[in-house]
């Protein structure tokens, strides 16, 4: 299993990324229609890139790591992480700004893969970001469920683009949920959407881990 980092300003060629393949299927989403509304472009001061999800107006996940700043071993400070809602071509519809966050108390940056499960961040924005009617609900990911997972991978940095076409394929011992859809580096802190029996989407993690081929790992979400 490899990390999604943050990705950062110069595209990699797609052959070098972790969670894609030769048979990776990626599409680029409205991020101003349902559910995609939820999807924002998370990115720091320093440069770093990756992407979150709305669960209350004023509230968003992202994967921890992102916040993690490897040569001071530090995480970064809150404002200096911002919020591009519906971000495309350098267009957005509102930026916000990170009053704070909270790191899931099990999460440790020195033991990533160990604690990947716990790899989540909880950001506090000084304004709301969509409406209630915008917010998705969480959801199960049982075996063979069908998925969606969309970010801002380090390839198409600019464009929210992911796979509409994917699935479950199970739990890990440490509580990751396993899926095959093509994601990769700047795709951290994506939702990851999973078919409800009633045919709605639901969301049950947050994209934090890739494999060598296509798919890779989400983090569940809080109880």
């Amino acid at each position: 299993m490899l990390c999604l980092s943050g990705g950062g300003a110069m595209a990699a060629p797609a052959v070098a990324l972790p969670g894609l393949g030769a048979d990776s299927h990626r599409s680029v989403v409205d991020v101003n229609t349902a559910p995609w509304r939820i999807l924002g472009r998370v990115q720091t001061s320093l440069g770093g890139r990756c992407t979150g999800f709305a669960v209350a107006p004023t509230v968003m996940l992202t994967a921890a790591h992102c916040l993690w700043l490897p040569a001071t071993r530090h995480y970064i400070q809150p404002e200096d992480v911002h919020v591009l809602m519906g971000y495309a071509m350098g267009q957005y519809r509102l930026h916000a700004q990170v009053t704070r966050f909270v790191i899931a108390p099990g999460y440790d940056p020195a033991n990533e893969g160990g604690t990947a499960s716990e790899d989540r961040a909880t950001l506090v924005l000084d304004r709301p970001v969509v409406l209630s009617g915008d917010l998705v609900p969480y959801g199960s990911a049982p075996m063979g469920a069908a998925a969606m997972l969309v970010g801002y991978p380090q390839d198409r940095p600019e464009v929210p683009y992911g796979d509409l076409s994917c699935q479950i394929n199970g739990l890990a011992l440490n509580g990751l949920i396993h899926h095959d859809c093509s994601a990769t580096r700047g795709d951290s802190g994506g939702p990851l959407f999973v078919r409800q029996p009633d045919g709605q989407w639901g969301i049950v993690g947050i994209d934090v881990l890739a494999t060598e081929g296509r798919g890779g790992f989400a983090a569940p979400l809080p109880h």
